[in-house]
């Protein structure tokens, strides 16, 4: 059975959606397979999410800022799942996809918009604790037997979470 193929979103593709790719790669085991893009890519990931990820034996290996544009060109792995993770509280734009694939919106404040090494260092821990957290619910989602309706409801649904206490969906 092929892997329920994941995209992560977001605006400069350094943080948020690289917590969440290397994550659910690390997670999945083989059946996920996540990527990660933005809408206007930074061209590199940020140091500091680089060192969350370490912290916690996750792979960083082959991440890297790309846009989002290389997925809809021909030849690119088709996608089952596409999660934006920009944060509409702080007005960031999300970028529209189109596509035979179920879109939902795990909004995460910007880490890397935190100013001073020790303030990062917590920002990231927190995004990439609540990463954790929604990563940790889908990979309990029966997404293979999903309708892609059912699925859309609870991917919308974990984008919700905030807390452990929330992790049961």
């Amino acid at each position: 059975m092929n892997p329920c193929r994941v995209l992560f979103i977001c605006t400069g593709n350094s943080a948020r959606s690289i917590l969440s790719e290397a994550t659910l790669n690390h997670l999945g085991k083989g059946r996920f397979e996540a990527f990660s893009a933005g809408s206007q890519p930074t061209g590199h990931v940020n140091p500091y999410a680089i060192e969350e990820l370490k912290a916690l034996d996750i792979s960083t290996e082959g991440l890297s800022s790309k846009s989002w544009d290389r997925f809809t060109e021909e030849g690119a792995p088709p996608l089952d799942i596409v999660i934006t993770v920009c944060d509409n509280a702080a007005n960031e734009t999300c970028p529209v996809l189109f596509g035979d694939f179920v879109k939902a919106h795990w909004g995460l404040p910007d880490p890397a918009a935190v100013q001073g090494a020790g303030a990062a260092t917590e920002a990231f821990r927190r995004a990439h604790t609540l990463v954790l957290y929604r990563i940790t619910a889908l990979l309990n989602l029966p997404v293979e037997t999903l309708s892609q309706d059912e699925l859309k409801r609870a991917l919308d649904h974990i984008g919700t979470i905030t807390d452990a206490e929330e992790e049961h969906v």
